[in-house]
This record gives C-alpha cells, sequence and structure tokens, in this order.
C-alpha cells in the first residue's frame, strides 16, 4: 500500500506544478483520467488485501467477520 499512497502523493505534486506552468494549457482532463486509475488500482488492491486476509483467517479455523481488524 505504501507505494500506492505514494503514487498519490507523486501525482498529486506533479498536479500542481504542472497547473502552476502551464496555467489554461494544463491537461485538466488528462490528470482526471490518470486520478480515476490510480483510484482503481486503489480499490483493487484493497479488495485483494481484504480476499487474502479472510481466506488466511478461514484457512486457520477462523470466522472472518468475527475478528477485530485494527487500522495498520
Amino acid at each position: 500500500m505504501r507505494a500506492i499512497e505514494k503514487a498519490h502523493r507523486e501525482l498529486a505534486e506533479v498536479d500542481g506544478a504542472l497547473r502552476h506552468a502551464e496555467g489554461s494549457d494544463f491537461p485538466t482532463t488528462e490528470f482526471a483520467d490518470a486520478q480515476a486509475h490510480l483510484a482503481a488500482v486503489t480499490t483493487f488492491i484493497e479488495e485483494q488485501e481484504q480476499r487474502l486476509q479472510d481466506k488466511i483467517l478461514h484457512a486457520g479455523g477462523l470466522e472472518a467477520g468475527r475478528v477485530r481488524r485494527t487500522g495498520g
């Protein structure tokens, strides 16, 4: 997840720098598309993380819905 968080930060930094440098020529649509793609990747990774955690808990004989998760 750190790589995705870093990608979000980097995209925001590039967005800010290009908006400042290009002004009205900034590629708004392209950046919105890039942000949407990154959001989709983030969602996919989070879903797979949850799926694998549930699978591991099930393999260990635990019921995934009954285990309290902590943020992290």
